[in-house]
Parts: structure tokens; C-alpha cells; sequence
């Protein structure tokens, strides 16, 4: 079963992301995107640029509303995600806690619907 780890960091955390690349919590992600690797369960993933450098669109009576930036003004913003194929939500769960994020944001652990993408795509 795949589930998705969708990652909210803090300001502080997207802050880290311009520094050099030698502090504690870059050196985390590296061993955790390691160990992830390494134990045969990595499907995908990648970092997501600043909230600032996103655009939602809706449509409401029928015409397209453009909104620039983030959609919710909250502490931590969607980050990234990975995606992992495990077991169980169990096993999705301790994934999600040994991530770094975890620490000084969010990991939302969701099942991915591969059912319902099937029901689309014919």
C-alpha cells in the first residue's frame, strides 16, 4: 500500500532551506532520505517551493478566481510530500514521526486511492 507524507514546515523550516546545507536539520533530512532509500520504500516525493510562489484557482458562478499565495495564512504551509510504499499505517506512522519535519512542523500520514485514480483514468 502506498500512503503519502505530506510535510508542513514552519517559516523557520523554509528559512533553513537557504543556508548553506550544514546545519542539524539538513543533515537530518539527508539521513532520513537515506534511511527511506536504503529500506526499499521510497516511491517519490520532493521539496515544494515557499507558499508565497503558489497560486489557487477556484471557479464560483461559472468564471475562474485567481488567488496569489498561500490559501490559509497558518504557522506551517505544505512543505513537500514523499510518498512511501509500506504494509501498513502502522509502518506509515513510524516513517512519518522519524521525519524531520515532524519536529518542528507536520506530517499528515494519507493513503494514497489508487481505486478511485482508476475509476478517472479510463
Amino acid at each position: 500500500m502506498q500512503f503519502v507524507l505530506l510535510i508542513y514546515e514552519s517559516p523557520e523550516g523554509f528559512a533553513i532551506r537557504n543556508n548553506d546545507g550544514k546545519d542539524s536539520y539538513t543533515a537530518a533530512w539527508r539521513a532520513y532520505h537515506k534511511a527511506i532509500v536504503n529500506a526499499g520504500i521510497f516511491v517519490g516525493g520532493d521539496p515544494l517551493q515557499v507558499p508565497e510562489t503558489g497560486t489557487t484557482v477556484r471557479i464560483k458562478d461559472g468564471k475562474r478566481h485567481v488567488q496569489d499565495g498561500p490559501y490559509a495564512d497558518t504557522k506551517e504551509q505544505l512543505g513537500g510530500f514523499t510518498i512511501l510504499d509500506l504494509p501498513s499505517l502502522d509502518e506509515a506512522l513510524e516513517w512519518a514521526a522519524r521525519c524531520p519535519a515532524a519536529s518542528i512542523g507536520a506530517v499528515e500520514v494519507r493513503p494514497l486511492a489508487p481505486e478511485t485514480k482508476d475509476r478517472i483514468v479510463r
